[in-house]
């Protein structure tokens, strides 16, 4: 046989060699598994996927009995997840007796996945019995700031009553806790809340500005969400810069002053808001994902979904 006919036959043959021997000359990765990652491969990164849910301006008992905090707060406790609130917890003067006597029946009953920040009237009379009711859920006693970690968001709970200002304690505190995330989680989405606004169609006329220079800190370290309270309404904002100029790399705000306290009114003028609302109590539900987060506004009552913001994404 002539050598070009052999290595015909060698060719034709080859296949039937490879399968006795249990080799192949054209090795191909196995096939998959349904739901495993190719071999040699790494698993990928857990998808975390967490709620956060709140208001401000909660426990007035002397507002129709507090019935409206009631109804808050037993939504809340439907919905699950850490619980935020953004001030005025407690009213009128967030008196001891005022949180054991109105939050607590009404909003106490989950404390122990409420990561609170004061306002105003914890601060009317003294600051004392909101740190004695939350214990150690306010942050170090007697600043009222402080950052934990849900899924990939960092949180940040800060207080807007004292040391708002460059230089100053909480200030300087939250330049390092935002440059020391930068640093440790590289990838990670970031909220902040505390009671006064800087914008908002409400009454408080943004508070005179207070919180400008904390808007701007965290606008420069691509903070994502804000939420306020202060004004007894709902609003939700674009994303802006600290000059209320829509900005793609700006910082989305709420406010949420639908706890329980009376309902204020919009001022006539001209706003930068997407959506308001002064009519319903409620809660912002956040459902807070790897890269982005879905919001709605539930009313009290009728569990009613207003305003639903779904697939923003992170900076």
């Amino acid at each position: 046989m002539q050598s070009r006919e052999w290595t015909r036959v060698l060719v034709l043959l080859a296949p039937l060699v490879a399968a006795c021997t249990g080799s192949r000359t054209d090795a191909v990765s196995p096939s998959p598994i349904p739901g495993q990652p190719p071999p040699n491969q790494p698993p990928p990164p857990p998808s975390y996927v967490v709620t956060l849910v709140g208001a401000a301006d909660i426990a007035d008992c002397a507002w129709e009995g507090g019935s409206h905090a009631e109804a808050t707060g037993s939504l809340v406790e439907k919905i699950g997840g850490a619980v935020f609130t953004a001030g005025d917890n407690a009213y009128f003067n967030a008196t001891a007796a005022d949180f054991n006597n109105c939050y607590a029946p009404r909003w106490g009953r989950f404390r122990n996945r409420t990561y609170p920040s004061p306002g105003n009237h914890e601060y009317q009379v003294s600051p004392t019995p909101y740190f004695d009711y939350f214990g150690d859920r306010a942050g170090p006693r007697g600043a009222g700031f402080y950052s934990y970690d849900l899924g990939n968001w960092h949180i940040i709970s800060l207080n807007s009553n004292v040391g708002v200002g460059p230089g100053q304690e909480q200030y300087v505190w939250l330049q390092r806790d935002l440059e020391a995330n930068k640093n440790a989680n590289l990838g990670k989405c970031n909220l902040a809340y505390w009671h006064h606004p800087l914008f908002t169609s409400g009454p408080s006329a943004g508070s005179g500005g207070i919180m400008r220079s904390i808007w701007s800190l965290l606008y420069d370290y691509g903070v994502d969400v804000v939420i306020n309270g202060h004004d007894h309404l709902y609003e939700r904002f674009p994303a802006q810069d600290v000059n209320g100029r829509r900005d793609a790399f700006g910082i989305q705000e709420y406010i949420v002053g639908t706890g329980g306290a009376p309902l204020y009114e919009f001022v006539p003028g001209p706003s930068t808001s997407v959506y308001r609302n002064s009519r319903v109590y409620g809660v912002l539900k956040l459902t807070l994902r790897d890269v982005g987060w879905d919001s709605v506004f539930i009313e009290a009552g009728t569990e009613a979904m207003i305003d639903p913001s779904l697939n923003n994404l992170c900076h």
